[in-house]
């Protein structure tokens, strides 16, 4: 059993998640090694370290794969001790774009405000 419980961020308007979306469009070997993040995310928790996560700045981190010479990222941040929520992934080319990252510290203010409204919860 995981000591993490894993949640993704949700817009409530049309209850869609950007993380499966993103995922979605992935080839599939991408998702297996996204998925395979996650998973030890759960696992780890806190824990989690270079090369598989990193603190990216003010509470937003970072799950980090590679393929092919490509560089994925899933932005994430913890909601309580053992509870952590990923808000969203990108492909980036030299470092996190800021504007990402300003979206994971919205998306995070928003989960603190409203936790069940904001997030899903993946089986």
């Amino acid at each position: 059993m995981a000591q993490t419980e894993v949640f993704f961020y949700r817009e409530p308007k049309d209850d869609s998640v950007p993380l499966l979306q993103w995922l979605e469009d992935l080839p599939m070997k991408v998702q297996a090694k996204c998925v395979e993040r996650i998973d030890r995310l759960g696992e780890m928790g806190h824990e989690l370290r270079r090369p598989e996560a990193d603190f990216l700045r003010d509470g937003i981190y970072e799950l980090r794969a590679s393929y092919q010479g490509v560089h994925y990222r899933m932005l994430y941040f913890f909601a309580g001790k053992a509870v952590v929520v990923v808000s969203h992934g990108l492909t980036k080319k030299r470092e996190v774009p800021p504007r990402e990252i300003s979206q994971a510290l919205e998306r995070k203010q928003l989960v603190e405000a409203d936790f069940e409204k904001f997030t899903f919860r993946p089986e």
